[in-house]
């Protein structure tokens, strides 16, 4: 999965990736921990790239990649356009904060990178907000359908993806 992204972060990233391939991360819908040191320190140092370091949206997807939704809190929340309400969106969604979820996918509009989101599990295709009722069901019936967590890490991927695009 990691061969879709952009090769500008696809490079960057790769220390990250062989650590916690995409495959393997995010694998919960609501995570309360982050991921261990090792890939949080490959993250401070991707975070420290010329490339990364002058995109905060960037950044703010590699906390959510290792569940450091502190971080990418502290990041999304200072980026005042729709890319950054739509990476605060998803990091509410994450911490199982549904209703703040749903006022930042509010705030997000019709972001460009939703008409790419494959997501079988969303009927009539991605929709922010639907998608967050579905979690918020899986998380409130203990579950997590390996299709809604495939669509997460594609959720993911195309944003950060955009992010990366000049």
């Amino acid at each position: 999965m990691i061969e879709t992204l952009e090769p500008s972060i696809r490079q960057i990233m790769n220390p990250l990736t062989e650590a916690l391939p995409l495959e393997q991360a995010m694998a919960k819908l609501v995570q309360p921990d982050r991921a261990g040191a090792e890939v949080i320190a490959i993250v401070e140092r991707i975070v420290e790239e010329p490339f990364v370091a002058e995109r905060p949206a960037l950044i703010a997807g590699l906390w959510l990649y290792v569940d450091d939704l502190e971080r990418s809190h502290g990041v999304s929340q200072s980026i005042d356009d729709a890319t950054g309400s739509f990476w605060h969106g998803i990091m509410h969604r994450r911490e199982g904060d549904f209703s703040n979820s749903h006022y930042w996918f509010g705030k997000t509009g019709l972001h460009a990178a939703m008409s790419q989101i494959e997501c079988p599990c969303i009927e009539g295709g991605y929709d922010g907000h639907q998608f967050v009722d579905l979690v918020e069901a899986e998380h409130l019936a203990r579950q997590a359908s390996e299709g809604l967590v495939a669509c997460q890490r594609h959720e993911w991927s195309t944003l950060l993806n955009s992010c990366a695009r000049p």
